[in-house]
């Protein structure tokens, strides 16, 4: 939405909560949050930073984007000077009405005066985006809406401005699953964390009945192309579904991995063979002098998230070591085995490869 925006002249402003993640939001959680060192916290915004740039346009034009850090005023907020002009606009009546907040209450679940203080903090970082550089709109989850709704009443009563909220649902697949998640986890937008590949697969594998959806969330086709292909049926939605996993991994991770991620899927499902660009785990020599178990190697290259998913899998006949069935929990795989890079499998999408370092 933010990209959209600005390619129609708005100016994006992220922002980073490098002072409100020291506190924990208690939005859609049922229990406290581990707090986190500074170090950790300075460390995800650099990553996030580096997502946002793949999206938005940075720079000094009038409607580039801008990264902004709530650290940047919350850092050296006065307690009782805060408590004094923000506090007395907030009744403890309607803080323990907000859905966050009634929820721990209603399961008997602890809520810190810590995460209490969190939607104060919200409120006031809207009201300060707005004094400092004249933010309008603030968007979010729809488990912000609570937040966001503070934030304008009170940029309201002390700044005279009307300002706006706006909210997106949580996306979900048509089986009703949360979008954003795998069989193993999230789907990150850094390579760092998940292999542009393995992007690629997870869009290549979408429910027929989401494809049209997703091509218009996601992608910036026009509706007319969305609606064509999201309309495809058979063996010829497969078409439709490559360039859903082309676009979308070509506006994250650029042209040269969307097209290198096709390739390969290409070369693993079609010729019946591995590729270098699969995801691949490092095993040092000295770990493979005993061996190490198939069902290990399955869990330790993410294929699958347990043992015990591995070990069904193998009794379900769906794990292969270079395309060869191995229907032994027990299999033992040894410096032989993995001499020239072998590529293991959990099922006829899910491929990795093994290398000995």
């Amino acid at each position: 939405m933010l990209r959209w925006l600005q390619k129609t002249g708005h100016k994006p402003i992220p922002l980073m909560g490098g002072g409100t993640t020291k506190i924990g939001d208690p939005s859609g959680k049922d229990e406290s949050r581990q707090l986190i060192t500074t170090e950790i916290i300075n460390e995800n915004i650099n990553g996030i930073q580096k997502v946002f740039e793949k999206y938005l346009s940075f720079g000094d034009n009038s409607n580039d984007a801008k990264i902004i850090n709530n650290a940047e005023w919350l850092d050296k907020l006065n307690y009782i000077e805060f408590l004094r002009d923000i506090g007395k606009h907030f009744t403890i009546n309607r803080m323990i009405s907000m859905e966050s907040v009634k929820l721990r209450l209603d399961r008997e679940q602890p809520l810190t005066f810590l995460e209490f203080n969190y939607m104060l903090l919200q409120a006031y970082d809207f009201m300060e985006l707005n004094n400092r550089y004249d933010v309008s709109l603030q968007m979010g989850g729809s488990d912000q809406w609570g937040n966001i709704v503070n934030g304008i009443d009170l940029t309201r009563r002390l700044n005279k401005k009307s300002v706006f909220g706006l909210t997106t649902p949580l996306l979900t697949k048509a089986d009703g699953s949360k979008m954003g998640k795998s069989a193993n986890g999230a789907i990150w937008l850094n390579s760092d964390k998940l292999s542009p590949y393995e992007f690629w697969q997870f869009w290549r594998n979408t429910l027929d009945a989401d494809v049209g959806k997703f091509l218009k969330l996601f992608t910036e086709l026009p509706v007319s192309e969305c609606d064509r292909l999201g309309s495809l049926e058979g063996q010829n939605i497969n078409e439709a579904k490559i360039i859903l996993a082309n676009e979308v991994t070509k506006m994250c991770h650029g042209e040269e991995a969307a097209i290198s991620s096709e390739k390969t899927a290409h070369k693993v499902f079609t010729e019946d063979s591995s590729d270098e660009n699969l995801p691949t785990l490092e095993i040092l020599n000295t770990e493979i002098i005993d061996g190490i178990s198939f069902t290990q190697a399955l869990v330790r290259t993410g294929l699958v998230s347990s043992g015990k998913e591995a070990k069904r899998i193998i009794a379900g006949g769906g794990a292969r070591l270079n395309d060869q069935v191995i229907n032994d929990a027990g299999f033992m795989l040894y410096a032989a085995d993995l001499q020239k890079t072998p590529k293991i499998s959990a099922s006829k999408k899910k491929h990795a490869l093994i290398k000995v370092i």
